[in-house]
């Protein structure tokens, strides 16, 4: 099959198709012929030598696929042989073929074209295991969501719409501040030209939110600690703008403010099904309904992949890159 897979890290220029062989799915895993496979941040770490895939993951980045079901390991079900799905995985999403375990693909419904579908998983698992279950967010309440306009910040004003929460979201221009309210977003804060935090109180009434989620870290922290209402939850992502913050102790304690944050990738295959269950039940409703669809910024067929990431890195996308791949 042909693939992304570069032998050493550097620009996007080291994404060049390979051939490599077709995975063999294991036990509990599928094997998906890959229509489309999501661009991701974390991708562009791994391409820069600062984000190894995990023990057992392929080295070919991609992180969720669309596709069809081809092949099947031991200990699944013959009824999904043949089934389009979206998955999230681990590593092997830029390539002809990849495997996936059972328990982390969701079912392609006739509202989602197969790029649609790739550009969910990966986004859906963050916000959905972050904002709503880490940070407890539930309708009524205002969150701050950094970076509105890109994969995450798009899901995560998508998701807020449907479930009764007010987003405030951060941009960094006019012109994504003006996409992020037309994608739903209740207020947008261009963070180039206006104080975040006085924005956020002026809007809340000096009440602040109930959970802020960040993926910038850095000195960002204790601002957004400034934007929490008392009993807030403070949620980390990323850490694209620094992975050390200086906050004031005193201030947690004295307005219970709640620090925490995940990553995704590592988590291992149990837990990652888990949420797949919650999520068919919860969200895939609105889902088969047409009601959620991710934002697609723009696609590149897969030996554009270098493009895919360049544009990534320019900053300018609105919502999810996805490659297109001809199996």
């Amino acid at each position: 099959m042909q693939a992304i897979d570069p032998a050493t890290p550097g620009g996007p220029e080291v994404l060049q198709l390979v051939e490599r062989r077709v995975p063999v799915p294991a036990a509990g895993e599928v094997l998906i012929r890959v229509a489309a496979a999501g661009v991701n941040r974390p991708d562009i770490l791994q391409r820069k030598g600062g984000y190894p895939p995990p023990p057992g993951a392929p080295s070919i980045p991609g992180l969720e696929v669309a596709g069809e079901i081809v092949a099947l390991g031991a200990d699944v079900g013959d009824e999904l042989a043949g089934q389009p799905v979206c998955a999230l995985v681990a590593g092997g999403g830029y390539a002809e073929y990849a495997v996936a375990p059972h328990g982390q693909c969701l079912p392609v419904p006739a509202a989602l074209s197969m790029v649609e579908a790739a550009a969910i998983p990966e986004t859906l698992f963050t916000v959905w295991t972050n904002l709503f279950e880490r940070a407890y967010a539930t309708e009524g309440d205002t969150v701050l969501i950094h970076g509105g306009t890109s994969g995450i910040g798009t899901m995560a004003v998508a998701l807020c719409g449907l479930f009764g929460i007010t987003s405030i979201v951060t941009a960094g221009s006019e012109e994504k501040c003006a996409a992020a309210l037309g994608l739903g977003a209740g207020h947008a804060i261009n963070y180039r030209t206006g104080d975040f935090v006085a924005q956020v109180k002026e809007i809340t009434g000096g009440r602040g939110v109930q959970a802020v989620l960040d993926m910038v870290g850095g000195d960002y922290v204790p601002r957004n600690l400034q934007c929490l209402a008392d009993d807030g939850r403070h949620v980390s992502i990323a850490v694209q703008g620094g992975a050390m913050a200086t906050i004031p102790i005193f201030e947690v304690m004295r307005r219970r403010l709640t620090l925490t944050g995940s990553t995704l990738r590592p988590r291992d295959t149990a837990w990652k099904s888990l949420v797949a269950d919650e999520l068919h039940r919860t969200v895939w409703p609105h889902v088969e309904a047409g009601r959620l669809k991710p934002v697609i910024d723009r696609t590149y067929p897969l030996a554009e992949a270098a493009a895919a990431h360049a544009r990534m890195e320019a900053g300018e996308h609105v919502g999810k890159i996805v490659l297109e791949v001809d199996g």
